[in-house]
């Protein structure tokens, strides 16, 4: 990325929003260009300013962040979505994470971590923590039906399925290709194809359906 990473706000308490800007604009490679008080304003915003990154509190008025969330992946996938809540467990960030979210950290985590999840979603990668994994897969479970089912897997091939699995259990595109001897602007192609073949949106689609086929297992995902 040759321009700062763009970032919007959005949290209904001023001092927050205020607290996160000066955290990121104090990074050379980020610029906050935005901030909305409620979910509603977050919408109408990223389609003004057209941010790389929103940073979402997922408690918020008029739209909370998981409808603001839904919003705006399906208006733009390439934004991307940073959900912030005070619970771990919060159904909410499940179903932000349906919704198209590509990572959340809990508010009380350190500003490393926000700065480093920010990178990292600004580059195509996402975060997702294994207590959101196994929520996820739980719910899967109870679904009815497969639309894409195992049948995806016949569709990729050997390095594909190697490249799946890596993703799974949570590598970076770097890692991927420094594992499997490739650069990572390959790995981001292929990538592109997985998702393609799969009918999936992301890395965490991805990872999951892999996890389900039976590819990778959670305890390889978290090791």
């Amino acid at each position: 990325m040759t321009h700062p990473i763009r970032i919007l706000i959005a949290d209904d308490h001023t001092m927050v929003r205020q607290g996160l800007s000066q955290l990121c604009n104090a990074e050379a490679d980020m610029e906050v260009i935005g901030q909305a008080a409620d979910g509603q304003e977050a919408c109408r915003m990223t389609s003004l300013v057209e941010p790389d990154v929103v940073v979402m509190d997922i408690n918020m008025p008029v739209l909370d962040g998981v409808q603001a969330t839904r919003y705006i992946t399906k208006e733009n996938p390439d934004i991307g979505v940073i959900i912030l809540t005070m619970y771990r467990q919060d159904q909410h960030v499940f179903e932000a994470i349906k919704a198209g979210a590509r990572a959340y950290l809990l508010k009380d985590a350190d500003s490393d971590e926000l700065l480093r999840a920010i990178r990292t979603v600004a580059g195509g990668e996402a975060l997702l923590d294994s207590s959101i994994a196994l929520k996820m897969m739980d719910e899967f479970r109870r679904l009815q039906g497969d639309p894409v089912g195992a049948d995806g897997i016949t569709q990729l091939t050997e390095r594909e399925l190697d490249i799946l699995r890596l993703v799974a259990q949570g590598l970076e595109n770097i890692e991927i290709g420094d594992q499997l001897g490739l650069s990572e602007k390959t790995i981001r192609n292929r990538l592109t194809t997985i998702f393609e073949k799969l009918h999936v949106n992301n890395r965490i689609q991805a990872a999951l359906y892999a996890l389900r086929q039976g590819l990778v297992s959670l305890d390889e995902e978290n090791s």
